[in-house]
């Protein structure tokens, strides 16, 4: 599903939210009332349809609700204020807000064009270091990297950051990002995305005896579960990740990079049929 940035009527997105949440699995109407705080189990089927109007005490709930946090959450406010403005200078100041918020915390979908970006977490770790250190040299980039990296390896993939516009040289050893957060489609690249999971999967597994617990964090359970229970635990990942991303993007003096990983996966294999004691 598209970011809420690109959207510009919030009756469409929401519309596509529900469709992508009922493609996952088992969702209705009214469970996406129930869970923004609604009685009516058709109110939010009616307000998709144009035939009803989100009031704004009731955004910040409905926001929630599709798991929309921070900058996203302001950008879907001043959405439904664009739409539901029946005056003129409302609407185009809500418009104006809307494209400040877009162009600040843009996020790029990776496609097959940028192929070469999830082949090695050197490319996304140097497009973050990178701005950060204005004017150092490849070695020194290098340098702060935990995992080893050459100064010409640093240095070539600064070239295909800027060439591939994951990057904007400002200046001799200059920097800054064209997007704040990239993200990859779930769609494209599948092969280049498991071996970019398998690489910081590793990296993770060299951080327990690497780093002291106050200098990384690392928890886990083990529980049993069904289909739907799956489908609904990945959504509240995509969410969760979604949140970090919100909360990172609201800070702007940041000082390290860090990699977060999200693991589920199964353990044994599927009871076919129930036991019983």
């Amino acid at each position: 599903m598209k970011s809420v940035l690109e959207y510009k009527d919030y009756h469409l997105y929401m519309q596509d939210y529900y469709d992508e949440r009922k493609r996952l699995g088992a969702f209705s109407w009214r469970e996406f009332c129930k869970s923004a705080g609604f009685t009516s189990p058709n109110f939010l089927k009616l307000v998709c349809m144009g035939q009803s109007r989100l009031s704004r005490p009731k955004i910040a709930n409905v926001a929630h609700a599709m798991g929309l946090v921070g900058f996203e959450e302001d950008y879907f406010r001043e959405l439904v204020t664009f739409c539901n403005a029946e005056n003129d200078s409302v609407k185009k100041a809500a418009l104006l807000e809307m494209e400040k918020i877009a162009l600040e915390h843009k996020v790029r979908v990776v496609d097959s064009d940028a192929f070469q970006y999830y082949e090695s977490w050197k490319y996304p770790v140097i497009r973050e270091l990178a701005p950060m250190m204005s004017g150092a040299k490849p070695r020194d980039i290098a340098d702060v990297c935990k995992e080893h990296v050459s100064a010409e390896e640093v240095r070539d993939v600064l070239d295909f950051l800027v060439k591939a516009g994951f990057l904007k040289r400002e200046a001799e050893k200059v920097y800054s990002q064209t997007e704040q957060t990239v993200i990859g489609s779930k769609e494209a690249l599948p092969i280049a995305i498991r071996a970019m999971h398998k690489e910081m999967a590793g990296m993770a597994a060299r951080a327990v005896d690497r780093y002291s617990a106050s200098e990384r964090h690392f928890t886990g359970v083990t529980f049993s579960v069904n289909e739907e229970a799956y489908k609904r635990i990945t959504q509240e990942l995509d969410d969760c990740c979604r949140k970090v991303l919100s909360i990172a993007n609201e800070y702007k003096d940041q000082d390290q990079v860090f990699r977060i990983n999200f693991q589920l996966f199964p353990v044994t294999d599927k009871i076919k049929e129930p036991h019983h004691a």
